[in-house]
């Protein structure tokens, strides 16, 4: 393992045993012994990768997948079947609400039974106590046995130690999902912090734009296999085409079985035959109105979503998301719903978006489309990364990613009206 690198995992398997069924008395087991059975269950198939020092790296897949599991081994709450795991570093693990916390015990108590099993003294953890309580926001309970606490309480003491004893790797296991919109937000503000500090940090996550936008790498598990890993752009996108694979065999499927009972086939493909509204393309014209792939910084755009809908749909939302090359997430613009629009689409057609100055640098970017319903509720359709744009230098540069678009002003104060 080189310096740079803080957790290394060497084809590592863990396999679990499923029992059957369980003797509930020694008789049970005695006369049972030979029939006693247990199926071998695999969470983890020979699986190798490197985290970096100092990086966020994300772990995605379905549930199931091993994501938990390679989380747990790399705390050393499990041990791997095969091949072994390396830490370099201190680490300090989220893995579920209230792991740890004793039920009797207060939440002072608690901080201070948790950070001695992460190995702080009384003395050390005095130092932190109060911004331990401060950042958890629940200084009123602090002195309650957390038995007593809510499942948002839990996940707010949880959290607050785990990241404030200092840890130089931490491993965070979806659990900031159960925290309000406030909480959350300083979750990830103090990630941030803890990221600039040089702390590597390892979290389980379904939420793929907080992937997108935060880790630098990431792995992606599918039954307990490492199917991709690298730059967390990429591996989300590999992960989202696989998804969505998935979802088309599923639609074929359907589609088949209704066809045996005799339901009849329309002339549209299966994904459009099964959806009312469906995303046929999207395409580029430039300022001449004709169709491009490459446009130009501060230049006009026109970006044209075709669709169609196999039953009349009213007044749907369109929208799109554009993607750097590296996996940035640049925007998203959209219908709203509360933009009173009175239409019913039917048959084929295409919608619009107008960009009177491209705000973006040059480079490589991807879109991604989606059509939801009038509310914004049901999504008809969705294209993961589907249409590629070039953006090339024009005559006024964009340093940056992107152009705000603003300009520049100055009061007219009393020196400057006298210097005219």
């Amino acid at each position: 393992m080189t310096g740079s690198t803080a957790i290394v995992v060497e084809g590592v398997s863990k396999r679990f045993k499923v029992y059957k069924s369980r003797p509930t008395s020694l008789k049970e087991r005695v006369t049972r012994f030979a029939r006693d059975r247990y199926e071998e269950f695999w969470a983890l198939d020979d699986v190798s990768l490197e985290v970096p020092e100092a990086s966020v790296y994300g772990l995605v897949g379905h549930n199931g997948s091993g994501k938990s599991s390679l989380l747990r081994l790399m705390a050393n709450i499990h041990r791997p079947t095969k091949g072994r795991i390396v830490a370099n570093g201190r680490i300090s693990a989220l893995l579920e609400l209230g792991a740890g916390f004793h039920p009797d015990l207060t939440g002072r108590e608690n901080i201070y039974l948790n950070a001695a099993i992460l190995g702080f003294r009384r003395r050390d953890t005095d130092k932190i106590l109060d911004e331990i309580v401060e950042f958890s926001g629940i200084e009123p309970f602090i002195d309650t046995p957390v038995k007593h606490y809510s499942s948002g309480m839990y996940v707010r003491l949880g959290f607050s130690v785990a990241v404030h004893v200092d840890p130089q790797i931490l491993l965070i296991d979806e659990v900031i999902a159960v925290g309000d919109e406030e909480f959350q937000r300083r979750c990830f503000e103090h990630l941030y912090r803890l990221r600039n500090r040089g702390v590597t940090i390892v979290m389980v996550t379904h939420s793929l734009g907080l992937v997108q936008s935060m880790c630098s790498r990431a792995a992606w598990l599918d039954h307990g296999k490492l199917l991709a890993e690298g730059p967390a752009g990429d591996v989300v996108h590999h992960y989202v085409s696989k998804v969505n694979e998935r979802e088309a065999e599923r639609f074929e499927h359907e589609a088949e079985a209704a066809s045996e009972l005799g339901v009849p086939e329309g002339g549209l493909d299966v994904e459009a035959s099964l959806r009312p509204l469906s995303i046929e393309a999207v395409e580029f014209l430039g300022s001449d109105g004709q169709p491009t792939q490459v446009a130009l910084s501060l230049e006009p755009l026109t970006v044209r979503i075709r669709y169609r809908a196999s039953e009349p749909v009213e007044s749907p939302l369109f929208s799109f998301a554009v993607e750097s090359a590296n996996g940035v997430h640049v925007a998203t613009p959209g219908m709203r719903p509360d933009d009173r629009r009175s239409e019913v689409l039917v048959d084929e057609g295409y919608v619009d978006y107008r960009i009177d100055q491209l705000a973006l640098a040059p480079g490589e970017y991807l879109l991604s489309t989606a059509v939801h319903d009038r509310h914004g509720m049901i999504r008809f359709d969705h294209q993961q990364r589907c249409a590629k744009l070039h953006v090339q230098r024009s005559s006024r540069s964009v340093p940056g990613l992107v152009d705000l678009l603003g300009r520049w002003e100055a009061p007219v104060g009393p020196r400057a009206e006298a210097l005219r």
